[in-house]
């Protein structure tokens, strides 16, 4: 079952460094995930903001390290391990945040300055703000606007010592999400 194999990332990986974050890559989830909810968002954007970052677990990279040279495509490596068991909003929401980052420096003049130094870096891997065109053909995809708010939760995600509640706990709404999908 997919749940189950998303616990074992968690468990197996996801104590390793985030990206030079003062956090680990399921601290940030599971802070991400608790923002979320925090608004009041459906159980799809919710788990959304839990899993946006599995591709750092469930892919083959090995640890994210600031001084990385190349981009990894973790938002599409998580769209594929979660496409056919989760709902296309969660799936594309997971697919399009970096891409939600690159549109938000585009059309935000005030977000580049409040990312992170590791999303900074990070964002000239990834192509860095989106052209003119690219901000026209983000806006036409299904579920651009989902994106841009897992990508705000994403940049709150990572705070040293922020109590969440643990993957276990989520797992009931994972599975709700997972059935609704079906």
């Amino acid at each position: 079952m997919i749940i189950d194999e998303l616990e074992h990332y968690f468990i197996r990986r996801g104590a390793e460094a985030y990206l030079g974050e003062p956090v680990t890559i399921a601290q940030h989830m599971l802070q991400c995930a608790a923002l979320a909810l925090a608004e009041g968002a459906s159980e799809v954007l919710v788990a959304a903001a839990l899993l946006h970052d599995i591709g750092h677990l469930a892919g083959s990279g090995g640890e994210y390290r600031p001084d990385d040279t190349v981009d990894r495509h973790h938002d599409e490596g998580g769209a594929a391990a979660l496409e056919g068991h989760f709902p296309a909003q969660l799936v594309e929401s997971v697919r399009l945040h970096v891409a939600a980052k690159r549109y938000l420096c585009a059309t935000d003049e005030t977000y580049y300055d409040r990312l992170s130094e590791a999303s900074k870096h990070s964002l000239a891997l990834q192509g860095g703000p989106f052209s003119a065109d690219e901000v026209a053909a983000f806006e036409t995809r299904q579920f651009h606007r989902e994106a841009v708010q897992v990508r705000l939760w994403d940049d709150g995600g990572k705070v040293a010592g922020v109590p969440t509640l643990s993957f276990a706990e989520f797992r009931p709404l994972l599975e709700r999400v997972a059935l609704s999908a079906s």
